[in-house]
């Protein structure tokens, strides 16, 4: 075998220079250093998740104003019942319907920070809106008349999130 010989596994192939020195590098670009950056403007996706998040919060001040209408109505239907035992099921019945009030108002205030993180948030923000999508679906399990539009809207908010867009829009770098 010579040097000329085309099956020579040693030989230099036609088109190629041989390589002297060190490797280069690739050049530098100005004001990145020379790595990728993330998208410019919210994406679509990015868009609705945020809207959905929007909706689930203004279906849970719904569910927190039928909570309270049940808690002013509460007196008026025990006051038929006599006993210890009726006033102890009234009690008890008033706190777990504020209870209940006072955690769909915790959850809508909840969507709205995260919905408002949207802009400028890191990618904790699109990992604590799957989280918050995740309880949104078992809270409209719970309140189906109105939960039946939070458990579509968080299912569609999970989907969107989970997006590699989304992803991409979260990681990207913020100066």
């Amino acid at each position: 075998m010579s040097f000329g010989d085309p099956n020579n596994p040693y030989a230099q192939q036609q088109g190629q220079q041989p390589g002297y020195g060190y490797p280069q590098a690739p050049p530098v670009q100005p004001y990145g250093g020379g790595y990728p950056t993330g998208p410019v403007e919210m994406p679509g996706s990015v868009k609705a998740a945020r809207i959905f998040l929007y909706v689930i919060v203004v279906c849970q001040v719904i569910v927190a104003g039928i909570y309270a209408y049940s808690i002013s109505e509460f007196d008026k239907t025990t006051e038929e019942l006599s006993g210890t035992d009726a006033e102890v099921f009234a009690d008890l019945g008033k706190g777990v319907l504020g209870f209940l009030l006072g955690l769909s108002l915790v959850f809508a205030a909840l969507g709205l920070a995260l919905a408002l993180k949207y802009a400028s948030g890191g990618n904790g923000v699109r990992v604590c809106a799957i989280v918050y999508g995740s309880f949104a679906i078992v809270s409209g399990i719970f309140t189906i008349p109105v939960g039946l539009v939070t458990l579509i809207v968080a299912i569609l908010l999970i989907v969107f999130a989970a997006k590699r867009d989304s992803a991409d829009w979260f990681k990207r770098p913020r100066h």
